[in-house]
């Protein structure tokens, strides 16, 4: 069924493999409904949904494109659903709204991925292979400043906006301390080549803290800061107290028990569908937030959002948008680190890997979470040997497990997590190397795509500009018959997406005042 033995493999190792995959990407059934909890998605509906959501991605992936790579809602692109989109100190989209903009920009993605069509495979393969390389190794950066601002190692500061945590005052009680000590271990053990480091470090880290009740400083309320005099913080007005993380959750503790079946979700599942009623013009897409027609005073999303069919189509751009570049440069990487992109820096089976991909982004939607797409953990099981869709369809089935221990996953403290999420990023690092960073047509914008996403905590601005910026130069020197007409047509799209007249972008522009949505 799987061509194991014309690939050069065994069945034994094939499975190995999809353990050995695992081990290094399970991280995200603890991540992932932590990280969407902040929304206002309930825990066990976001385990539930990021459980069976692996497992339909690491299915399509082992069945349909044959493949040994393995599928999960995507860091990066959860951190971008919940700090970005869906949080109510940011853009304040209720979750369901979001989910529905997951959903639809997967169908979409899912046309655009036909053969037929062919609209992914031809932009992946036009964008320059610096730039591509450059954004697996900009989203391990992205990863690593979440992972240590949730460590407590980075901290916010008034003057320089971000400085090392107060390490003075940590004790043995602190997570922060624990947090260190979780990311050397799993370290010291990936040198060591001990399988499922990651996932070893971060319960290893989550037991002490149980036994000692460590405080999980990212779950900790702090002032909200109004604005400041000067740089000392007892100059500063502050107004009230937001926790970043999960409130009530600032100790670890032992779960309760070991065994549970985390159940059917009780909110997410069907919801992005409800969301998209359209009986009173995209506004009645959530019942306790929508009151006749107007958002409810008690709402957390009160007076921050406009509702409306056009402020639905910017999101659904905006995920689009955020899923093109995410999971074109994340696959890429993948399959350059497994081999699988040829001579002519083409992958292969790549309208098959993209319609994968994008049909586990519509069924995660449907059950509640954010976009599906290939993990770079996936190299951990062509390391071991895996050559094959059984790999993935073995790192499937392992994920329902998360289905079974809902509350164990529920109290890993977020410090435990974290320290995943560093680690993870260094390993996506090391594609920096492969940059032709003598070359400058492609230097700055190589750089630019690696450091804007930590420092616009986004990953699609980063990719955005380095595809900006390296138009541009060429452009600037002359050279139009080096920019491809995809890479021309992405250029003009992304400026109409970033800039525009007024106050307005060029989509905004177009649909407020243009189309009148």
């Amino acid at each position: 069924m799987f061509g194991v033995t014309e690939a050069g493999s065994d069945v034994a190792t094939e499975l190995r493999a999809g353990g050995a995959t695992f081990l290094t990407m399970a991280y995200i059934l603890l991540v992932n409904p932590s990280m969407l909890a902040q929304t206002g998605i309930p825990f066990n509906d976001a385990l539930f949904a990021t459980a069976v959501a692996a497992f339909i991605g690491c299915m399509a992936m082992a069945f349909w494109a044959k493949l040994p790579f393995a599928l999960a809602p995507g860091m990066g692109l959860n951190a971008f659903f919940a700090f970005t989109v869906a949080a109510p100190w940011a853009m304040a989209v209720p979750w369901d709204i979001a989910l529905a903009a997951v959903l639809v920009q997967g169908v979409i993605f899912l046309v655009l991925s036909l053969p037929q069509v062919g609209v992914r495979t031809a932009m992946i393969n036009a964008i320059p292979t610096d730039l591509k390389i450059a954004t697996g190794a900009g989203i391990g950066m992205f990863l690593a400043i979440i992972g240590l601002r949730e460590m407590g190692w980075v901290a916010h500061d008034n003057a320089t906006l971000i400085t090392l945590g107060d390490t003075g005052s940590w004790t043995h009680n602190s997570g922060e301390l624990w947090a260190m000590i979780g990311l050397i271990s799993i370290a010291v053990m990936m040198a060591r080549g001990f399988k499922g480091a990651i996932i070893f470090g971060v319960l290893g880290a989550s037991v002490a803290g149980w036994a000692l009740s460590v405080n999980d400083p990212y779950n900790e309320s702090y002032p909200v800061i109004v604005f400041c005099i000067d740089a000392a913080t007892d100059n500063c007005v502050a107004e009230g107290e937001f926790v970043a993380g999960v409130a009530g959750a600032h100790t670890a503790e032992w779960p309760t028990k070991i065994f549970e079946f985390v159940g059917m979700p009780t909110e997410t599942l069907g919801a992005a569908l409800g969301a998209l009623s359209l009986e009173t013009g995209v506004a009645d897409f959530l019942p306790g937030h929508i009151v006749d027609g107007t958002v409810s005073a008690d709402s957390a999303y009160a007076d921050n959002l406009e509702y409306g069919l056009g402020g639905f189509l910017l999101i659904m751009i905006t995920f689009l948008f955020v899923d093109i570049f995410d999971t074109a440069g994340t696959l890429y990487s993948v399959g350059r680190q497994a081999g699988y992109v040829d001579e002519n820096d083409e992958l292969m089976n790549s309208d098959e890997a993209f319609m994968s991909d994008a049909a586990a982004t519509v069924v995660g939607a449907l059950v509640g979470t954010s976009t599906t797409t290939t993990y770079i953990e996936s190299a951990a099981g062509i390391e071991e040997g895996g050559k094959t869709g059984l790999t993935a369809a073995t790192v499937g089935v392992l994920m329902l497990s998360g289905l079974f221990f809902a509350d164990i996953f529920a109290s890993i403290p977020q410090y435990a997590m974290a320290s995943a999420l560093v680690v993870v990023g260094a390993m996506m690092m090391r594609q920096a190397a492969d940059i032709d960073w003598a070359n400058h047509d492609i230097a700055l914008p190589a750089f630019a795509t690696m450091v804007l996403m930590p420092f616009t905590y986004s990953i699609a601005v980063g990719i955005a500009w380095g595809v900006i910026l390296y138009t541009a130069i060429k452009a600037g020197q002359q050279k139009f018959d080096e920019i491809s007409p995809v890479m021309g047509v992405l250029t003009i799209l992304l400026i109409l997406y970033y800039l525009g007249p007024g106050a307005q972008t060029g989509f905004e522009w177009i649909v407020n005042d243009i189309l009148s949505l």
